[in-house]
């Protein structure tokens, strides 16, 4: 039966179903997250792979106490859709699962976090947030630190996603990793607005932690303050995707499009998360409109255009259509500057901090993935030193550091990382990869990637098949063999894979 009392999921018409719940014992943590896998696993099977990546790819596992299961989305729309439209499903396949769930809770992540310092009232907890020590939240990472609620946000226009105002060209770190992309942004915030750019549409790509999303917060800000008249708009992906849906379903689609098509300056963040061909397609309609009237637009992403295979074709052609700028790895120099400037920031918030040179350097020697763990390893320093009334030694970092240090642990590579290398090495694009093409110089590329996939990943022969255009695992299986077969007699063959190994590993 269902109780419609409650409004645990907002409206009473999705509220949740009540039955008499019998002394259950918690389950573990591990069996938790099997349970949740498995769940995932049959909502991608009963609902197909569009709408579970559009609804439920974000959805993340936050605790069970036998009756109740606890869910967190990243957005209020997101939770109020799924409510309206995938409950009763969700609930039913939990209970299949267990059968003493009763009850499936959605939270938002950002509300429900953001509030949890506010709970805590124990004297020697309260102490401690007198003196807090990783108070500090990087200027260069996006990600939030959760020892801490998130300073103010900076609305933008009513419209768009908030603004960080942490996130400034003068807080951004500029290296040889990133000072091609940095000019050009700078260079778009302070051109004026309606005066046409070389960097239209200007286009960023990186991996994690590497500073987009602080660029594009920073050209938001220095865009207004240039010009506090111009409508500039902040937009994650997502909150253009739920936005327009939300609209089509209060019917206002058209008062949307208007809004969005009368800005001077559109930012749009994390690009690789837009799904739905109708969203992507008033995407591409607004993105032309935009650019036709010679207002500006900046897109950022986790890899190239043409690599977003998610994304309709039209979309790709007009962003390769302007200016793009990989954002790299940080290198030694820029490390350093970034471990600096951090390590300012946490002295002005906590007097007496005391991390010795040394240590300092020995991080930016050895955490080379990106600007976000080294925050990260100078935030446990500091921690350490907060908490235990104990000097930073370089012995005690790297204890506290050993599971970011670099040579602690292989890096792991990646079917795209494999299928960008090799596409480059043959001069063949990735989109002729993972087509149906059978030209002999699409095949053996193809082969050879398929191969490298099996040897260099854990990947099984039906995932790598998925990757490589939803091909049948027994395709995979010969590619490897066919290649293995090549290898004995062909010495040539064999030090060409041996190059792409070391290339795939830089």
């Amino acid at each position: 039966m269902r109780d419609d009392r409650t409004g645990e999921f907002g409206s009473g018409a999705s509220a949740l179903r009540a039955i008499a719940v019998d002394e259950v014992q918690p389950m573990s943590g591990r069996a938790d997250a099997v349970l949740w896998e498995r769940v995932k696993t049959r909502l991608r099977t009963e609902l197909g792979e569009d709408v579970f990546s559009s609804w439920f790819a974000r959805v993340e596992f936050e605790g069970a106490d036998g009756a109740s299961v606890n869910l967190s989305v990243p957005t209020r729309f997101l939770k109020s859709w799924i409510q309206a439209h995938y409950f009763d499903k969700l609930l039913g396949l939990w209970t299949a699962e267990v059968d003493s769930v009763r009850r499936v809770e959605l939270i938002v992540r950002g509300a429900v976090r953001a509030r949890a310092p506010a709970k805590v009232d124990k004297p020697a907890v309260a102490s401690v947030a007198a003196n807090p020590t990783p108070t500090f939240i990087p200027a260069a990472s996006a990600a939030p630190v959760l020892m801490q609620a998130s300073p103010a946000r900076i609305e933008a226009d009513g419209a768009g996603s908030p603004v960080d105002p942490r996130f400034t060209f003068e807080t951004f770190c500029e290296g040889g990793a990133n000072r091609v992309a940095y000019a050009a942004a700078r260079a778009v915030a302070e051109t004026p607005a309606g005066r046409p750019t070389p960097y239209n549409p200007l286009y960023l790509h990186a991996g994690v932690g590497r500073g987009k999303t602080h660029l594009l917060h920073a050209v938001a800000q220095a865009a207004r303050r240039a010009d506090p008249s111009r409508k500039v708009v902040y937009l994650t992906a997502e909150h253009f995707m739920f936005r327009f849906v939300a609209a089509l379903k209060n019917q206002s689609a058209i008062a949307f499009k208007e809004n969005l098509r009368d800005i001077d300056l559109l930012l749009i963040d994390d690009l690789q998360f837009l799904q739905g061909k109708s969203v992507q397609q008033e995407f591409c309609h607004m993105l032309n409109a935009l650019i036709d009237g010679a207002r500006q637009v900046v897109v950022a992403a986790d890899r190239p255009a043409a690599e977003l295979e998610t994304l309709d074709e039209r979309v790709r052609s007009r962003l390769r259509g302007g200016v793009a700028f990989e954002i790299g790895s940080p290198d030694l120099d820029l490390r350093r500057d970034i471990l600096k400037s951090r390590y300012a920031i946490a002295q002005s918030q906590n007097p007496g901090v005391d991390v010795p040179e040394t240590v300092i350097e020995y991080v930016a020697q050895s955490v080379v993935s990106n600007g976000r763990d080294l925050e990260g390893a100078l935030n446990r320093l500091v921690a350490q030193w907060q908490f235990t009334n104990q000097p930073v030694t370089m012995n005690s970092a790297e204890i506290t550091l050993r599971d970011l240090v670099g040579a602690s642990e292989p890096r792991r590579v990646k079917i795209e990382d494999i299928q960008k290398v090799v596409s480059r090495h043959y001069n063949v694009s990735k989109a002729d990869l993972l087509s149906s093409r059978r030209t002999r110089t699409i095949v053996r590329p193809r082969q050879i990637a398929m191969y490298l996939s099996k040897t260099l990943t854990p990947r099984s022969l039906p995932e790598i098949g998925r990757r490589f255009g939803g091909r049948d695992h027994t395709t995979v299986l010969h590619a490897v063999r066919k290649v293995e077969e090549m290898m004995q007699g062909d010495q040539h063959l064999k030090e060409e894979i041996e190059l792409l190994k070391r290339m795939i590993d830089e």
